[in-house]
């Protein structure tokens, strides 16, 4: 006897695998002027990343070598650490209350919930905190000075911290940007965050 259709569990299995195997058609290249528009908000927060790195380098410069950068005094060391502290918290309060909230309706990274952004940061603040509690002491004299206190504080959130920056201004290049935003859409977030 002959089947005039094929058993539910073919089609299922047939559908399933073009599902997962298929990839969206490739986006046409974007002109000088879009893709500027829609890397704009990688170029700002790498500006403020490298920012954060210059900081990072120094405290660990300190903690690592005993060597002070640029001549610095033991103290202008402290307070920079205390500064960095301080802007990345900041940093990071106005990326989690105004940009992460629009982002995460369309890039799951950025979800206060459940996005690698936010989980981040909380890592992040964790060490930061430490750092900043440590740095305090130092700075109104109740515990000296150590390169090896100041490593131990710095270096158990190094690496989350190095990742992040990297991956935060990686997720808003053009490239992924356009995945999710239209460029009236970027130009709108330009005005309503950044302008």
């Amino acid at each position: 006897m002959r089947r005039l259709f094929t058993p539910l569990r073919t089609h299922s299995r047939q559908f399933f695998r073009t599902m997962t195997t298929e990839q969206p058609p490739p986006l046409p290249p974007l002109s000088a002027e879009d893709h500027q528009i829609f890397n704009r908000f990688s170029v700002i927060m790498d500006s403020f990343h490298n920012n954060f790195r210059r900081y990072w380098q120094d405290l660990w410069q300190t903690a690592t070598t005993g060597i002070r950068p640029r001549g610095m005094t033991l103290r202008q060391v402290v307070n920079n650490g205390i500064d960095f502290t301080r802007y990345l918290t900041a940093h990071h309060n106005i990326e989690e209350q105004h940009l992460f909230p629009h982002l995460a309706t369309r890039m799951s990274e950025f979800d206060g919930k459940k996005g690698l952004m936010p989980k981040q940061h909380k890592q992040i603040h964790t060490g930061l905190n430490n750092l900043q509690v440590y740095l305090t002491k130092v700075s109104k004299g109740e515990v000296d000075f150590q390169t090896d206190d100041l490593k131990n504080v710095m270096e158990p959130w190094a690496e989350v911290l190095w990742s992040h920056l990297d991956a935060e201004v990686a997720s808003l290049k053009a490239e992924n940007m356009r995945k999710y935003w239209t460029k009236e859409e970027m130009i709108a977030m330009y005005k309503k965050y950044w302008s």
